[in-house]
């Protein structure tokens, strides 16, 4: 067995999939020492490989637990025992393991080799170098140090991810399956379920697309696995987006507080200042539009309305219905509120299929009722909304409004889109 050349194909594999070293030579150090027992030692042994990466040399050492009476069974010699298995519990009690000479060391015995050992640590015994395995070992070497690596490299791509959960990605999409999308991120193929989709979008094989990680599974498997999912639909995908986008986000002085999302369609996103003289809803929307125009185009032209957040339930309410504008909010029961509004805003308070009120619902977490100014008696269909959890009820069992932590001025948004 060629250790050097080994060696050195096996770094290079670490350097390609971004593996820690160390863990190569774990591996390999692995390999050799399940080679080493299944070629020279008993089978009942423990055996370890030490790896000099330099040379590509190798020391063997037998390794035994110090052990007391209290930690293991001592069968005397010839003396026959019930096979029951080591950890099965006898009368309520656990078994404890039977003394094994090829693993264990009686502790008065240790202190002859080692003078301050106790219990339960190790000493290591040097086993006779060997580096002429059988063809079989050496297989099974090779074997054992490529499954170590694969290993390895699922470790670290879960790593990467599991800290970049909840954040934003950029993926190449590579293909579909069962309205499944499959997206190339580099070390990984990351998937996006149908339902995490936004409605209506069209994705082409090679575009490259920024997605939102919305889960990252313990073992990433291979390269094609779906325990990293993407989303393109959840509400804080569009507040992470402006993280991105808006610097006064990113270093605090702008805060969203929560978002409301109909994917495809429309959001509503209310914002705060943190610091004096910054302007929450401009630093969002940006010179000209720039800023929030951006993000609306990544989104397929979704419209985006930016809010200001009050502490004031009257103010926040008002605020979350514009582009309508309201002549007064009325507090009723425990997060109930009826909103007059002119009749000719009427329409536009309500909004197509009552979409503006149903987003107002859920951004505000109050249940909203909308009616004329001129005839407050009278109900309006489409009018009421009802926050997701109030009541058992569901805003037409749309996607809630997310809080965001980091996370409203009057309204942004397109006035001629919006009747």
């Amino acid at each position: 067995m060629d250790l050097k050349s080994i060696i050195q194909t096996a770094e290079q594999i670490a350097r390609d999939k971004g593996i820690e070293i160390g863990k190569v030579y774990e591996a390999i150090e692995g390999a050799l020492a399940a080679a080493y027992k299944k070629e020279e030692s008993d089978k009942g042994a423990i055996i370890r490989a030490k790896l000099d990466p330099e040379t590509g040399g190798v020391e063997f050492t037998r390794v035994r637990e110090v052990v007391d009476e209290t930690m293991v069974r001592i069968v005397a010699e010839g003396e026959e025992e019930e096979e029951i298995a080591p950890a099965e519990a006898v009368d309520g009690e656990e078994r404890l393991p039977r003394y094994n000479p090829e693993r264990h060391i009686l502790v008065d015995e240790a202190k002859k080799i080692k003078k301050d050992v106790k219990p339960g640590d190790e000493l290591e015994f040097p086993l006779p170098p060997s580096s002429e395995f059988g063809r079989i070992a050496t297989q099974a070497a090779k074997q054992r140090i490529l499954q170590m690596l694969r290993e390895a490299e699922r470790e670290s791509v879960t790593a990467e991810f599991k800290g970049k959960e909840g954040q934003v990605v950029s993926g190449i999409v590579q293909r579909f399956d069962r309205g499944n999308v499959y997206v190339d991120l580099g070390r990984v193929i990351a998937v996006m379920f149908r339902s995490d989709a936004i409605p209506g979008e069209h994705y082409t094989v090679g575009e490259r697309m920024r997605f939102y990680v919305l889960s990252v599974g313990d073992d990433t498997g291979s390269r094609m696995v779906n325990n990293i999912v993407l989303s393109r639909s959840h509400p804080k995908f569009v507040a992470e987006l402006f993280k991105v986008e808006v610097p006064e986000i990113s270093d605090g002085a702008v805060e969203i507080k929560t978002i409301a999302r109909e994917a495809g369609s429309r959001t509503k996103i209310a914002v705060a200042s943190n610091a004096p003289g910054v302007d929450a809803v401009g630093s969002c929307v940006g010179q000209r539009g720039t800023r929030v125009m951006t993000v609306t185009n990544e989104l397929g032209a979704e419209k985006i309305d930016i809010v200001e957040w009050s502490e004031k339930p009257e103010e926040f309410i008002a605020s979350a219905l514009a582009p309508a504008k309201t002549r007064g909010v009325e507090l009723l029961n425990e997060r109930e509120a009826r909103v007059l509004v002119q009749d000719d805003q009427l329409s536009l308070a309500i909004g197509k299929g009552g979409q503006n009120v149903r987003l107002a619902a859920k951004l505000t977490g109050w249940k909203i009722d909308v009616r004329p100014a001129s005839n407050p008696d009278k109900v309006q269909e489409g009018g009421i909304a009802t926050s997701i959890g109030m009541e058992g009820e569901s805003a037409a069992g749309e996607t809630p409004a997310a809080s965001v932590e980091g996370e409203s001025k009057p309204i942004y948004h397109k006035p001629e889109e919006d009747e």
